[in-house]
């Protein structure tokens, strides 16, 4: 028994280790618009992270049928977030985002989703 008990410690505290280093990357927490939403076209783009962002390393690109669109992507006053404002208002079509984003932890994670303009 007296084998098993430090044992057990060293796995859970191991197991506890790995989970916190995992839940410390960035997560896209939400957008406006929404993946997969279809509405009015957005005067802006916006990326909610679960964690203060490196905007210095983080960003995205917005394309529609394979062509990159013209998008000014500068960070959110709250360190959370990425906006992005189009060059040109956004005509109808489905249009993906591509992101990557890094925060204190320095592990880039990326990401993609679409939505459509009518």
């Amino acid at each position: 028994m007296t084998f098993r008990t430090p044992v057990a410690l060293a796995v859970a505290a191991s197991a506890l280790l790995v989970a916190s280093q995992a839940s410390a990357h960035a997560k896209l927490v939400s957008s406006s618009p929404a993946a997969n939403a279809t509405s009015a076209a957005p005067p802006h783009i916006q990326l909610q992270f679960n964690e203060k962002l490196q905007a210095k390393f983080s960003g995205f690109e917005v394309s529609s049928k394979g062509a990159a669109v013209p998008v000014k992507v500068a960070p959110g006053k709250d360190g959370l977030s990425l906006v992005g404002t189009p060059a040109r208002p956004l005509t109808a079509g489905v249009y993906e985002v591509k992101w990557h984003a890094v925060t204190a932890d320095t592990h880039r994670m990326q990401g993609a989703f679409s939505f459509t303009v009518r």
